[in-house]
C-alpha cells in the first residue's frame, strides 16, 4: 500500500520531521522563506496532508484545489492563517499545537519586559560603541520591576504564566479579559479591571489576546494616550493587536517609556521601518517560543496530529472534529 502524500512547508525540528518522513511520502520545502502561493497550491492538489506554518494561508481557494486533502497540521498555537469553517464544510481536519509553548513564551515576554525596563540592549550598544567612559549616577536610568503594577491583557494560559513570574517580583497584577478568570484571581491575586483602568494604572502591560476583529489595534493612539509616561508595553501575541505607527509616534514623543515587540505589523518589519530608529523600541523576530525543547515538542505534536488525521483518527489537537461528518 502506498504511503499518503504530504507537503511540509518548512524544515521543522528532527523529532517531528523524522516521524513524518518515516510514515508518509513527504516533500519538505527547503527554503528559509515560505513557499510562494502558487507552489503551495500546486502541492496541495496532490496532497493527502499538509504540515503548515502561520505564514501559509489555508483558505477556500486552496481547499477547493486539494481534492485529496484530509488534514492540515499547523506548527503553531495560533491558527489565524486557517479558514476553519471552510475546512469543516469540506471535511478537512485542522489542528494546532496548544499548551506546549506556554512557559517558554512567558519566559520571553518577561525577558522583553526586563530588557526594556532596564535598558539592557541600549547598555550593550553604549558599551560596544565606545561611549562608556566611567560610572555615572544618571547613566541609562530605567524602571523598577519589583513592586510595580503589571497589567495583563488576555489572561489565558500564557497570560497566567507571565503573572506567576510577576509574583516573584512582588508585582501587583491587574488583568482585563472578555471573561472573568476566578482561578487566576484566587491563585495569583490578579485583579479584574476595565481596559481603561488596565492602561492607566499599569507600569507594564503585556498583551496576550488572540487576533480577532475586536482586538485588531487593541492598542491604538487613544489607548497609548491613557498609558503612564513610565509604562512599558510588551507584545508577544500578534502584530496587528498594536497599531504600529501609533506606537512609533508615542515612543518617539516619549509618551510611554518603551516597548518590547516579538511580533509586528507588518511581519517581518521592513529594515527601513522607523521603529528601528528608536532606542526605546526593542524588536525581536517572532522568537518567543524558540527554545530547542519547545520547538521540538511542537514538531512532535504537529506530526502526531498530521498522522492521526491521515489514518482516519481524530487528531489529539483538532480544531474542528465535526469535519469528520463532511468527509469527501
Amino acid at each position: 500500500m502506498s504511503k499518503p502524500r504530504v507537503f511540509v512547508t518548512r524544515i521543522i525540528p528532527e523529532r517531528g520531521l523524522r516521524k513524518v518522513m518515516e510514515q508518509t511520502d513527504a516533500t519538505v520545502w527547503q527554503d528559509e522563506l515560505p513557499p510562494p502561493r502558487e507552489v503551495l497550491l500546486e502541492w496541495a492538489q496532490q496532497a493527502d496532508g499538509l504540515l503548515t506554518l502561520l505564514t501559509d494561508r489555508i483558505d477556500a481557494e486552496l481547499l477547493d484545489a486539494a481534492p485529496r486533502l484530509k488534514v492540515v497540521a499547523n506548527f503553531a498555537v495560533g491558527f489565524d492563517n486557517f479558514d476553519v469553517p471552510a475546512a469543516t464544510q469540506r471535511g478537512v481536519l485542522m489542528t494546532n499545537t496548544p499548551g506546549v509553548l506556554t512557559e517558554t513564551t512567558a519566559d520571553f515576554a518577561f525577558a522583553l519586559l526586563m530588557a526594556c525596563a532596564r535598558r539592557i540592549v541600549e547598555g550593550r550598544d553604549y558599551a560596544k560603541n565606545g561611549h562608556w567612559r566611567t560610572w555615572g549616577p544618571m547613566l541609562l536610568l530605567g524602571q523598577d520591576i519589583h513592586g510595580a503594577t503589571l497589567g495583563i491583557a488576555g489572561i489565558g494560559r500564557i497570560g497566567q504564566a507571565v503573572a506567576r513570574r510577576a509574583r516573584g517580583f512582588g508585582m501587583r497584577i491587574l488583568y482585563h479579559d472578555a471573561m472573568r478568570n476566578e482561578a487566576a484571581e484566587k491563585e495569583l491575586g490578579a485583579i479584574p479591571v476595565s481596559k481603561e483602568e488596565l492602561l492607566s494604572q499599569s507600569d507594564f502591560i503585556s498583551l496576550h489576546v488572540p487576533l480577532t476583529p475586536e482586538t485588531r489595534h487593541y492598542i491604538d493612539a487613544a489607548a497609548l494616550r491613557l498609558m503612564k509616561p513610565n509604562a512599558v508595553l510588551v507584545n508577544t501575541a500578534r502584530g496587528p493587536v498594536v497599531d504600529t505607527m501609533a506606537l512609533y509616534e508615542a515612543l518617539k514623543a516619549r509618551q510611554i517609556f518603551a516597548a518590547g515587540l516579538d511580533v509586528t505589523d507588518p511581519e517581518p518589519l521592513p529594515a527601513d521601518h522607523p521603529l528601528y530608529t528608536l532606542d526605546n523600541a526593542l524588536i525581536a523576530p517572532h522568537i518567543a517560543s524558540a527554545s530547542f525543547e519547545t520547538r521540538s515538542r511542537m514538531a512532535e505534536m504537529a506530526a502526531d496530529n498530521l498522522l492521526a488525521g491521515l489514518e482516519g483518527r481524530l487528531p489529539p489537537n483538532c480544531l474542528n472534529p465535526e469535519a469528520l461528518q463532511h468527509r469527501r
